[in-house]
């Protein structure tokens, strides 16, 4: 007691930390033991309003609504939980695969009747090795090396049969591994062991009644997410959460918990005392020759392989025979973990930093194999991150659902060896063998022959990771076909929002989006027929410099093409096919043909998400931010009555440079004739303003003329480098205040990397909090584990213009997501392309106008520069040496913030073409 006293700890905060109901009756007994008549005061109820000025206005003219009305019934909701729950307690789940079986099904069937007895022996094998090498350990720990001193306990932390299980099921994952790739061991281990910590996180909250608990609160806040009153003005999914959550341990009830993360080296080595079983006691019988005895050996073995040409990396491989074997088998499912996957009921909200996205599984907050902006995101207070967790839950709230119909014509065409010409990745078989090249290329160098070789074994690589990915996009949406699920969202350390599940995700190919609807279903209204044909147009790519209207007039003159496309996609005339997007545009044929053939089109019930891009969004942030008239009426800041297209302007520009050079005799500009395409050139002016360094546009545009057939492949490296010189004048004279302010972001980023020593960090518009985590590191030579040394100067200053706009379009999303959200309406973003039904894109492009200005309203530049000489101007001050940033007493760097034009930014409200 006089150690609280002294210490200034009340009864209150000690029973108020307690993790589960046993710990805090203990706690509460000792405390009336001391102090008979103590009563317990209740913690006070967490502030749920917002503390950025940009959201004072949220709940005015709040008509929220739920997204599952008319999608799904509460019964259905508490089914749909229960199989979720199912599936994550798992924590893998296998899945049909789409592709086909081709082989022989003799073979077949004696490889997995093989492989069942070999498994049988496998299972018993690892069982006594475990138990042997636990009591070896135990016996042994005290005398073995540091990081091994405390592993015993984190192999009792479950049942034998635990451990057991995780070993045979790497095992089976293992043998379907790439016979000429592998990870690193270091990423096997780590895997493993953080599989055994995810057991063991949830049989603790388990058994102190956290899940059961949790699940109780959950059936609540269903039925008000189904129920959605719009006259409750200020709830939304993490304000109901909290007050469920407060209501429960009110009544004493546990519902949070946090187990204690285990440290890295923990997992890894928890990881490589299991592999090791794998490694050293998993054997294959074996006959070396004819009439030789048959003998065991490891099924699995250890090798050094050259990566980069610069290092070797220990990897692990099957057994060619154990390899072929499990081949033959032919595994009709594929596994996945149960947090990469889509789930069947809608996400619990994000109320801090631990808390959020699954059920019962752990999802990250933020994307962070760096640590660092973890580590600040927890020492942030939480209410000044609720604009981000109410952004993330508003896009996971939104359920989706299979496009069938386009689903069925892909998996065809995917069965069928897929198609060049249709975007449907091929397999790698198709790729001539080595041998083959060998033969036909008998008038080739050694020399030659060798970089054949390289650019074949590249080509298959690719190609089967195409390959791979869309087996697993196509198998899980079949898995998914008629059913309704939903996408649990996180961000990464600039504040951009994405899905936790990588596969199945509208952050997609043109391929993955065009599989995905929205589940709840809109009419279309008065004018939603007319924005499904413009969204079809927009797809095609074929009148990006049109007005809307002409684009609706186009949409109107080839409508047989279209209805041809929607009903004939592979034997009519496939206008589609020769689209930009191809997929897209055939779903948009396919839901406007819908639309004219019901009764009434304004009655149809839509569910096709309807686009609205940004126009070079980077370049509108830089205007904005500069005020720049001439940049702003380049990406349709500014009202116009045709978009401004970017990409062509600058491709006219640089094609005037050549034209010129190419008359002086310049043999590269003659080479480059009729090849400055807006094509060509779009990739680079977009990646431009995010920092593209002049070498990777070079990349960039290498990759185009190489595509271009009638173009001279030896004027490649060459021209690209002559159109990259091109690109960045023509972008300097049209974009000046951009490049102004480009440069005092990399002058702020090399004071703070180079003076102070110190991280590049931020704070959004909205408060979200952000660190550059660039490091330099060395591997160590054991387990190539990354220790961070110093900062990485050159990253950091490289990375930070870029990263800060990219901060800024994840702040004008936010902000869409939210006014959307409370004006009833359904949003999804990618990005800088908003998403919303065809009949709500007026009012979601309204909304999109009025946050932007919102948003850039506020002073941006001049809060970061206050923000940089609060955090950073202390260490200048004790750190005045005769150092110069550009001429420029360093002092003075942070207050140099570039002028800006006479652009009024209200002027965006008129832009019809800002979102388009």
């Amino acid at each position: 007691m006089a150690d609280m006293n002294y210490s200034g700890i009340s009864f209150d905060e000690i029973i108020n930390a307690s993790s589960n109901e046993m710990q805090r009756n203990a706690i509460l007994h000792s405390m009336r033991s001391l102090d008979p008549n103590y009563i317990r005061v209740q913690p006070q109820t967490n502030n749920i309003s917002y503390s950025c000025n940009l959201l004072k206005d949220l709940t005015i003219n709040n008509t929220w609504q739920s997204p599952v009305k008319g999608v799904v019934t509460k019964d259905e909701l508490r089914d749909m939980m229960r199989t979720q729950i199912d599936i994550e307690k798992q924590c893998t789940m296998n899945i049909k695969s789409v592709a086909l079986f081709t082989g022989d099904p003799e073979v077949r069937q004696q490889a997995i009747k093989r492989i069942m007895e070999w498994e049988k022996i496998w299972k018993s094998t690892v069982t006594e090795a475990f138990e042997r090498n636990l009591t070896y350990l135990k016996q042994k720990e005290t005398k073995m090396k540091t990081d091994l001193k405390i592993l015993y306990p984190f192999l009792q932390v479950l049942p034998k049969e635990e451990y057991v299980k995780a070993i045979m099921n790497e095992i089976n994952h293992l043998t379907k591994c790439s016979e000429g790739f592998s990870h690193s061991m270091t990423h096997f281990y780590l895997a493993l062991g953080m599989y055994i910590y995810k057991r063991y996180e949830f049989q603790r909250k388990m058994k102190d009644g956290i899940i059961d608990n949790s699940i109780q609160i959950y059936k609540k806040y269903l039925e008000w997410y189904i129920k959605k009153n719009p006259a409750d003005r200020i709830s939304n999914g993490r304000i109901k959460w909290q007050q469920l959550v407060d209501e429960a341990e009110k009544s004493g009830m546990c519902c949070e918990m946090t187990v204690p993360e285990w440290s890295h080296n923990t997992l890894i080595n928890v990881g490589k005392f299991l592999y090791n079983i794998i490694v050293n006691d998993v054997k294959i019988p074996h006959v070396p020759k004819p009439g030789a005895p048959e003998r065991q050996i490891p099924a699995f073995y250890l090798l050094f392989r050259l990566h980069s040409n610069k290092f070797f990396m220990e990897e692990i491989k099957p057994h060619p025979q154990l390899h072929r074997l499990y081949k033959d088998s032919y595994s009709e499912t594929l596994s996945f973990e149960t947090i990469l996957l889509p789930t069947f009921c809608p996400p619990r909200p994000w109320i801090d930093v631990n808390t959020g996205g699954y059920l019962v599984s752990k999802a990250a907050f933020v994307r962070d194999p760096y640590m660092r902006p973890s580590y600040l995101l927890r020492n942030t207070s939480t209410r000044q991150l609720y604009p981000a967790f109410d952004c993330l839950n508003q896009l996971g709230s939104i359920p989706w659902r299979i496009n069938v119909p386009m689903l069925d014509i892909l998996i065809q065409i995917f069965r069928d060896g897929g198609s060049k010409e249709l975007n449907v990745p091929q397999p790698s078989t198709v790729v001539p063998s080595s041998a083959d090249v060998i033969a036909s290329e008998t008038n080739k160098s050694p020399k030659e022959i060798s970089r054949l070789l390289f650019q074949l074994k590249r080509t298959k690589n690719e190609m089967h990771s195409l390959w791979c990915d869309c087996l697993y996009k196509l198998s899980l949406a079949n898995h998914f076909r008629d059913k309704v699920f939903w996408m649990p969202h996180n961000l990464d350390f600039r504040g951009r929002a994405y899905p936790v599940p990588p596969h199945l995700t509208h952050l997609s190919s043109d391929l993955g989006r065009s599989i995905l609807m929205f589940a709840q279903g809109k009419p279309l209204g008065p004018d939603g027929l007319d924005w499904l044909k413009i969204h079809a147009i927009n797809m095609s790519g074929l009148k990006k410099r049109e007005p809307m209207h002409k684009r609706l007039e186009f949409a109107n003159e080839i409508l047989d093409l279209i209805v041809d496309s929607a009903r004939n996609p592979l034997t009519g005339q496939m206008w589609w096919s020769k689209t930009d997007e191809p997929w897209q545009t055939l779903a948009a044929c396919k839901e406007i043909d819908n639309a004219l053939q019901s009764p009434n089109v304004e009655k149809y019930i839509c569910r096709l998400p309807i686009h609205q891009d940004g126009s070079c969004n980077g370049l509108q942030h830089y205007a904005a931010l500069g005020r720049d008239l001439i940049g702003a009426k380049s990406v349709n800041l500014f009202p116009s009555d045709r978009p401004q297209d970017v990409y062509s302007v600058v491709a006219s520009m640089v094609d005037e440079y050549r034209k010129i050079d190419a008359e002086a005799g310049n043999k590269i500009a003659i080479a480059l004739e009729g090849h400055v395409s807006r094509k060509v050139m779009k990739q680079t002016v977009m990646t431009t303003v995010y920092g593209v360094t002049k070498f990777g546009a070079r990349l960039q545009i290498a990759r185009q003329l190489s595509d271009l057939k009638d173009f001279d492949q030896n004027y490649v490296w060459s021209g690209s480098m002559y159109l990259v010189e091109k690109t960045f004048m023509s972008l300097q004279s049209m974009f000046e205040s951009a490049k102004e302010i480009q440069n005092w972001f990399t002058d702020c980023a090399r004071a703070i990397t180079i003076r102070c020593n110190q991280y590049v960090q931020w704070m959004t518009p909205l408060g979200l909090p952000v660190i550059q985590p660039y490091t330099k590191h060395k591997k160590t030579n054991n387990l190539k584990i990354k220790v961070f040394k110093k900062v990485d100067t050159m990253k950091q200053k490289n990375a930070f213009a870029p990263n800060f706009i990219h901060s800024l379009d994840s702040s004008h999303m936010m902000l869409t997501s939210l006014y959307s959200e409370q004006a009833g309406i359904t949003f999804m973003s990618v990005h800088d392309c908003f998403w919303t039904h065809a009949c709500t894109v007026d009012i979601m492009n309204r909304i999109c106008r009025e946050q932007f200005i919102a948003l850039h309203s506020e002073p941006i530049l001049e809060d970061l520069s206050k923000f940089f000489c609060k955090k950073y101007g202390k260490s200048f001050a004790s750190n005045k040496q005769d150092v110069k940033l550009r001429g420029e007493d360093v002092s003075l760097v942070f207050q140099k913030i570039p002028k800006k034009g006479t652009f009024d930014i209200n002027t965006i409200m008129s832009s019809r073409y800002f979102f388009n």
